[in-house]
Formats: C-alpha cells, structure tokens, sequence
C-alpha cells in the first residue's frame, strides 16, 4: 500500500476536520490532500521518477508535513535534513544521498544554494514561503490524486544519524520499515477517529518529533507545529489549543520544571505527555509527574529502527511512584510485534538480570546505511540491530539500560558506567544537568569526572556532590573532580553530546581511554 493513500482517506471520512496548523497557516484534511497531490505532481513534471531522491531542510513547518506526505504519494524517496546541521554537512548529505530535488526555507537558502552549486544532481531548489518557488510549483500542478505504485522493499527514507559514532550515515527505511511504525505508534498511543486528538509537536519533525505524523494523519487528527521550543511558547500553546497529546525530550522536560511560571498555565486537557530520545533520571521523573500528572509515558528507540521499539506506560510511571520505584530507571518492556533481548559479547543471548549488548529483531529495523556496508556489517546481523546499548531485562521484561558499550569508564581495573553516577548526581536539587565522562589519570588510567550545569541562581559544591555519589554508589564509583558550567553541548534531540565532553579533556593526549 503506498501510505499515501491514507491522507485521501482521511480527506474522504474528515474533509473539514483541521490536519495541519502552524503559527502561519491551517489546513484542512481536504486542503492538505490536494496540496500534496500537487507537490508530488509537481516533482513528476521536473522529472522524477519512483526512488528519486527529495531531500527537505527547513525549520518546523506544515509544508515539511506535506512533502512527506507527497513524497509517500509518489514513492520518492524523502531525505530529512537536521536543520542544526553545518552548511558543509547539508552539502554532504545532499551528496551522499544523491538528491536531485531540495526543498527548504529561507533560513537555510546560503546552505541549499551551496548544496545546489557543489552537487551536480541536485537540478532544483523548491523554497518555502508565500510568494516562493514552493507555493509557485503546487500552484501550477495538477490537483488530481496521485498515487504511485509501490512495493514493501521499496525505501522511502535516507534517516540521516550519527548516533555516538560521529559519522553522519543514511539508515535506509523502505515502505515494509514505515508500515511497521504505523502500527506500533497507533498501537501505543491508543488513538481513535471518532475522537480526535490535538497533538502539538516541538521538536524536529523532520526527525524524532515527526515519527508519529503519518499516523495521526492516517486517523484524522489535528497536528499543531511550532517552530521551535520555547517554555513560555510552549506552555501557553497546550493551553490555547486544548492540546491532549505531546512529545517532549529531556532537556524540555527540565526548562519546564525549571520554570518559576509553569503553574501559570492550565493544562487540564493534556492526556498523554510521552517523552525519550535521551536520557533521563528517576528524580527529575518524579519531578515531572508530580507537575503533569500520571500522564507520562516513555519509548526508547533509535534511527535505525525508525521509532521506538519498547514503552514505560503511563501505569508504570504510577507503579514508580508508589510500590516499584525502580521502573523509573527502565525504558520500558518490549512494544507490539518488536522483539528486544540482550547478548554477550559472542551473540549468545543472555539470561534474566544480566547485562549485555541491546539488540531488536523486526520488521522495523532498517535495511542497512546507505552506501556504507562497512558501518552496516557491524550493526546489522543476520536481520538484527546491534544497538551498542548494555542493558539487562528483568524476570517480568522490563528492560533498563546500563549505559553504551563505548562510554564506559574503566578507572583502577574498574567498570563505572556514566548514567549510574549522572542519577546520583540529579538526586541533587541544585544538579540541572550533568554528563559524567572518563578523563586521563596517570594512576587510575582513566578518573571519573562530573561536568554540571546548576539551576539558575543556585550555587554548586563540588565536594558536596561528591560526598552525595559515595554515599549512593560507593568510592570507586565517584567523580574524583567537578566542572561547573554553564551549558553542555547538545544535538538536535535534545542528547548530551557526551562525545565531545569527553574529546575536550583528551585533546593533546596520546590516547583516548
């Protein structure tokens, strides 16, 4: 089935019903139909045929929702560019990708217009904004539906990641990949057509954010998209529009609850506040529930598997509150038709309560990285996504996640994993944010260090923080030194850029571990 066909089913049950809404615009599920028939006609005149590629860089915006749901309809091959990213990684990824269309905004035009100069296949540059090319195109297209024929190993999208390698790669979703996310997130939120939901999005949803698009769009629901995330913006949206469904990362998650006017706000209509992309630790979740309510869930995925692959119900995170504290340091159990379990270092699959690497079997694990079969053999294995996760799963399936395999710290012939100490350190009340990482030590080889960014107008003790992490974790465990800062580096997600935390302190050195 090309996915979308499901938009024109929508536009045929809920015509007038609102689809799309940013600050500029709104549309209706009938206005959002004949759009994208136009923009995939549109493509198909500039000649593009069935697994081209269409590459989309913008700021959150409804037309980034309308050309995945154009490209779907004319089996391109969509291309999401982080709109964070340099202009000599836009150029990379148009490049690597072979795209031979663009669509962007303004505020990216320099970054587009040099892609376009360097890159031969890249013939044209569709910009968004009233008055633009974009608009100029579905203007002059042919409304008519438009539904190309598709097969389930076709790839509908380049999932551009660099994880915790660095390396900016193409993991490859074809149509079999896309269905299955279809049904897991439809599965998990429990959403139903005759009660529609409005579900705000803040994050990139060219990324992460964007993952359950297509299912409230197959089911009629509203999406309201805001540029970018802003306490205040944020806050006043859920309330304005009655929003009842959100997803919000970490880093979100903490500006909220470091905001001194967040109870300034009614946000009685919000059901579900579902959260992940990155870590977070059990006292800021108690935090967050004791503010929202008992209407937190959480999923733990990855690019590579295209959405998330286990969930921490909205029960659990009750159950954490009272009697089983311990699930708020779990991701959850295994979602719907995915199956998650851990392995030692030889493939063999390791029993209850024993740490070993994360791997998923589905048929939402991707088909590979685009033209790298060297990053791909070591991840993917016999249909498996080796996620370089150390976890263990527990004797009802919870899974908790110890830490990545190449972020832990062997200090003195000791194993220290990073997020064990980062949970003692947020038990701290003047602990925002913190990243523990290995630094060079000429006796220990390497000494745990703690880099924290207190709360705004809060003094930090280091040794008092110290003193904290013996306590819960023990001597060999603690930072042996504190940095106070004001920021961490962060990606797109959200995510502590542990990586290059860690690459400051070894700079000039021999070594790296």
């Amino acid at each position: 089935m090309n996915l979308g066909y499901l938009v024109t089913r929508s536009a045929l049950y809920w015509g007038d019903r609102i689809a799309l809404k940013d600050e500029r615009v709104t549309l209706t599920y009938a206005q959002v139909d004949e759009r994208t028939n136009r923009l995939a006609s549109a493509l198909a005149e500039l000649g593009l045929i069935k697994g081209d590629r269409v590459a989309v860089l913008a700021w959150n915006r409804v037309e980034i929702a309308e050309a995945e749901v154009a490209l779907l309809k004319g089996g391109y091959t969509r291309v999401p560019i982080n709109a964070r990213l340099s202009e000599d990684e836009v150029v990379h990824v148009c490049a690597d990708s072979q795209v031979k269309v663009l669509i962007t905004d303004e505020a990216h035009l320099v970054a587009a217009q040099k892609a376009l100069a360097t890159n031969p296949g890249l013939q044209t540059l569709l910009i968004m904004g009233e008055g633009n090319s974009y608009e100029d195109a579905l203007r002059d297209a042919d409304p008519a539906p438009f539904c190309a024929e598709v097969s389930p190993d076709d790839i509908m999208v380049h999932h551009y990641t660099s994880g915790s390698s660095g390396v900016l790669k193409a993991a490859m979703h074809s149509l079999r990949n896309r269905r299955a996310i279809l049904r897991k997130i439809t599965f998990r939120s429990r959403l139903y057509p005759d009660q529609p939901e409005t579900f705000l999005h803040v994050g990139p949803i060219t990324h992460v954010s964007g993952m359950a698009l297509m299912p409230l769009l197959a089911q009629g629901h509203t999406n309201i998209i805001l540029s970018r995330f802003d306490v205040d913006t944020y806050l006043s949206t859920l309330q304005r529009e009655k929003v009842t469904q959100t997803y919000l990362v970490p880093t979100m998650i903490n500006r909220i609850l470091a905001a001194p006017n967040r109870g300034d706000y009614d946000l009685s209509s919000l059901k579900l506040l579902r959260y992940g992309a990155a870590p977070i630790s059990p006292a800021r979740l108690r935090e967050a529930v004791a503010f929202f309510g008992p209407i937190l869930n959480q999923g733990y995925g990855a690019g590579e598997v295209c959405s998330s692959v286990t969930l921490l119900t909205e029960e659990d995170h009750r159950l954490a509150m009272t009697t089983r504290p311990e699930l708020f340091s779990s991701c959850g159990r295994a979602l719907f038709d995915t199956e998650v379990f851990v392995v030692d270092d030889e493939g063999n699959e390791m029993p209850n309560g024993q740490a070993g690497e994360l791997v998923v079997r589905g048929e939402d694990v991707m088909q590979g990285y685009h033209n790298a079969p060297e990053l791909t053999e070591p991840v993917l294995k016999n249909g498996c996504y080796h996620t370089g996760d150390i976890a263990y799963i527990d004797e009802t399936g919870y899974i908790f996640i110890v830490d990545r395999k190449k972020d832990m710290i062997v200090t003195g012939g000791f194993n220290v994993y990073p997020n064990e100490v980062e949970h003692a350190l947020f038990e701290r009340p003047e602990v925002f944010e913190a990243c523990v990482v290995g630094v060079p030590d000429s006796d220990l080889g390497e000494a745990v260090k703690a880099v924290v960014v207190p709360r705004d107008g809060v003094n930090v003790d280091a040794d008092a923080l110290i003193a904290h992490c013996v306590d819960k974790l023990g001597k060999f465990k603690k930072p042996h030194s504190v940095d106070i800062v004001a920021e961490l580096p962060k990606n797109d997600a959200g995510k502590i850029l542990r990586r290059q935390v860690r690459d400051s302190y070894w700079a000039g050195s021999d070594r790296k571990v």
